[in-house]
Parts: structure tokens; sequence; C-alpha cells
């Protein structure tokens, strides 16, 4: 069995789940989409990871904010609001009856090409907007075990040339650094940015924790976490020392405690970094006392 941040705890439910594919219904062995469609052909799309608890969209603002932006980013152009989608994926989570324990994935891309290419000029459609809602609680085994780095050779690039920040469809270079880290016997990959400081991990944010203090990127090459930037929030308003600064692997090496963030895992312990054991000295877990703060976020988000 695969071991890392998006374990998930298996639920048949799943296997008969509703996809919407442009607002209309498909059962999830018929759920298809042209492979003409921009994501397809050249990764050309953003998507949005949001989780359903007690029946509220936790973060939603927050979510359509960033997928809002990263469309505008990309010249992909909306033709709906941010009100019409709530609806839209409402309408998916009603087919499916679902009200907690849930991982919404939205993925929109540019729309159908006339023809193989990355010219946008050839598109022939308006954006094609999919939605997939599934019963997916994070496993509370890896929650406890954490998991292990490897620091990978692949690196986050430049904003110039394609912005961490953009949650966007092309993510083989997140999967390169992923299967390099498979491969050395990790669970998934550390990364640094071009100036050779910590950055991020393939698919979520990564902190650490040295002498009572807070410590992850300055979010220039990071990607835009929301669960991450929560952290940071939660870390000022309960005066807890949060430094967005440039470190290194020597710094890491040497943490106290180390973590990663995302929406579907939470906060998720990491136990080493390069076959680097991270070891608590303190024997107190600031990462822990986050984690709870973190929790209670999403329980009054969900009251409302």
């Amino acid at each position: 069995m695969i071991h890392g941040t998006h374990n998930a705890d298996a639920d048949t439910r799943n296997e008969n789940v509703w996809i919407s594919i442009n607002g209309e219904f498909f059962q999830r062995n018929e759920a298809k989409i042209s492979v003409f469609d921009s994501g397809y052909l050249v990764g050309d799309g953003v998507w949005e990871g949001i989780r359903l608890h007690h029946g509220k969209l936790v973060f939603i603002e927050d979510h359509l904010k960033r997928l809002w932006t990263a469309a505008k980013a990309t010249g992909i152009k909306l033709p709906f609001t941010k009100e019409e989608l709530i609806l839209s994926i409402k309408s998916t989570l009603s087919k499916n009856e679902m009200y907690d324990g849930v991982h919404v994935r939205i993925m929109v891309t540019r729309g159908i090409k006339k023809t193989p290419s990355q010219d946008p000029r050839l598109t022939i459609s308006g954006p094609n907007v999919v939605i997939i809602a599934e019963y997916k609680k994070a496993s509370e085994e890896t929650k406890i075990k954490g998991i292990t780095l490897f620091t990978s050779s692949f690196r986050r690039g430049r904003p110039d040339y394609l912005d961490p920040k953009l949650n966007c469809h092309s993510k083989l270079h997140e999967v390169q650094a992923l299967i390099q880290a498979i491969e050395a016997g990790a669970d998934e990959a550390l990364m640094l940015d071009v100036n050779g400081f910590v950055s991020t991990c393939n698919a979520t944010n990564f902190f650490i924790i040295k002498d009572g203090e807070v410590w992850t990127s300055t979010g220039t090459h990071c990607m835009n976490g929301i669960t991450r930037q929560k952290v940071i929030e939660i870390c000022a308003k309960n005066n807890i020392p949060c430094h967005q600064k440039n470190f290194s692997l020597y710094d890491t090496y040497s943490a106290d405690e180390a973590f990663v963030t995302g929406t579907f895992g939470g906060l998720t312990p990491v136990t080493s970094i390069d076959g680097k054991i991270i070891e608590n000295q303190n024997n107190k877990s600031l990462r822990e006392n986050l984690n709870r703060l973190y929790e209670e976020l999403i329980a009054n988000e969900s009251k409302f």
C-alpha cells in the first residue's frame, strides 16, 4: 500500500459516485471527456480541492478566490459567477447525498481544441468544468506515523516561467520529483528553490519548528497553499512566532519538528528527511498544538 499525505481510508461508496461534467451528471465509470480537451492535450487548466465538513464547504471563499485568480492569470474566461459554481458544487453533493467526510475536486480547462495544439486560438468551445466529489478521509495511520521526505534534484522554478503559486494542471515537474523520492525510498519529495533554499514539497507546503518558532519558506517559490496560510494566521492569532524566510537543508536537518500542510491531509508530521531523523528533544509538540488549533478552526468554520 502506498504511504503519503493523500492516503485515504477506503470507501466503497466511491464506486458509484455521480460526477458533474459541464452540469451534466455521469456515473463514475461513464464520466468521460474529449481527447481534444485542452487539459488532456497540454495541461491547460486550473483546479481546486475543497473539503466538505458537516455540510460546509470549508474555506470556500479562499478556494474560489484562488481559482478565479489562476483563471485570470492564464487567460481562461470563466462564463459563470462564483455563486453559480457554488450551486454546481452543491448540486453534485446533493446528487450524491453527501454531507461529511468528502473531498471535492474542481477542474476547469480552457476547452476543446480544433486540433492538437498549444494555441488557445484553436479552442472551439467554452471551458470544460468537471466536479468530482468523493468520500475521502485522510488516513489516521498516516497522521500518527508521519511521512518521510527525500530532497529532489528537481527545483521549484522562478515565477517568471511557471509561477509555483499557480494551481494548474501542468504537474509533470512535481510528478518527476515525487518519482525520484519514491525511488530513493521516501514517501514524498522535498523541493528546493532555484537559490538552494527549502521551498515546498511536491504536493504540500513545508514547515519546520526550531526552539519554539515556526519556519516556512518566503512563499516566492512555493504553492499558494490555503492550509499554509491558515497555519500562519493561527500562529499570529495565538502569539506563536512564525517566520516566512529563507532557510537551508542545514536548518531543516536540525529541526525539532517538521510537518507538511494541505487541504486534504491538514497537518501531517514529517519523521525524517534524506534519512535523517527529525528528533524532538523538548518532549513538547508545537505541531500537535497547531494541529489542534487548525481542527478547531475547521470545526468553527462548519458551524455557520
